[in-house]
């Protein structure tokens, strides 16, 4: 069902270790109950088009909420924020699990909420996404895009943001996991997805990949040069399908309750 009515605003919450974070909120107009989704922005940081993909959920049912999590990088346009934030090297593994978790918190406390909760992230949030899911109880479904890094072979490229390489933390993986892959990319190689993927099989996951000819890093990103929009619109469906499967019920649950 689409909605054509929403509302949508910044929002403060309380992140990792109790700081005040910027969150961007999308949701329907009605009473619901309507599941919830975490949107993970990508490495270029909290841009208008992820602000777009919270709204896109919203008209899809659902009420979804985007964190800054560079917003500890200090005051300006998110560009700037987001800039000096990758100078700094990133944000800690640490931080994102603790902001995702507040923001999960936050969807399922709403009066509206049906108690599920789902996670999406793009680029590095792809690889943040398959982090959270093996990190965090109580996600419901998860989808990785194109997330680069989730193997690390070379051990210089860990470090005190970073000290483990995500796939090694699969067999911790509760939630099922769709991942969306262009085969022209290189963070993740196909090589790297079909490691992933064998990881995966290894251990009993519940996953399914999608990979896509003529689409490389970003296929979805609409203002981008990789904009794919056939690929996009086909991936979309497998979004919206596997969220459809795992997250739509009808039953509402209690603030706070699974």
């Amino acid at each position: 069902m689409k909605y054509e009515g929403m509302t949508a605003e910044t929002v403060a919450l309380h992140g990792y270790n109790g700081d005040e974070i910027e969150t961007y909120y999308a949701r329907p107009l009605g009473a619901g109950p309507f599941p919830g989704i975490v949107v993970i922005h990508h490495a270029p940081g909290w841009d208008e088009w992820c602000h777009e993909v919270a709204r896109k959920f919203a008209h899809h049912g659902y009420a979804a909420i985007l964190p800054h999590l560079y917003c500890r990088a200090g005051e300006g346009e998110p560009d700037d924020i987001a800039a000096k934030a990758r100078a700094d090297g990133g944000v800690a593994d640490d931080l994102v699990v603790g902001d995702v978790q507040a923001c999960m918190e936050f969807l399922r406390a709403q009066p509206y909420a049906n108690g599920k909760v789902g996670v999406i992230g793009f680029c590095s949030g792809g690889r943040h996404t398959y982090l959270v899911a093996c990190k965090l109880p109580g996600i419901d479904a998860a989808v990785d895009c194109w997330g680069g890094r989730v193997i690390v072979d070379d051990p210089s490229q860990l470090n005190e943001k970073r000290p483990v390489p995500v796939i090694d933390m699969t067999a911790s993986l509760a939630a099922p996991l769709l991942g969306i892959f262009g085969n022209d990319d290189q963070s993740p190689s196909p090589e790297e997805v079909n490691r992933t993927e064998e990881k995966l099989k290894s251990l009993g996951k519940t996953y399914e990949f999608h990979r896509y000819d003529g689409a490389g890093h970003g296929f979805f990103n609409v203002p981008g040069v990789a904009y794919r929009p056939a690929q996009a619109t086909d991936a979309w469906k497998k979004v919206f399908a596997f969220y459809d499967q795992y997250l739509q019920t009808r039953t509402p649950v209690a603030a706070g309750a699974r």
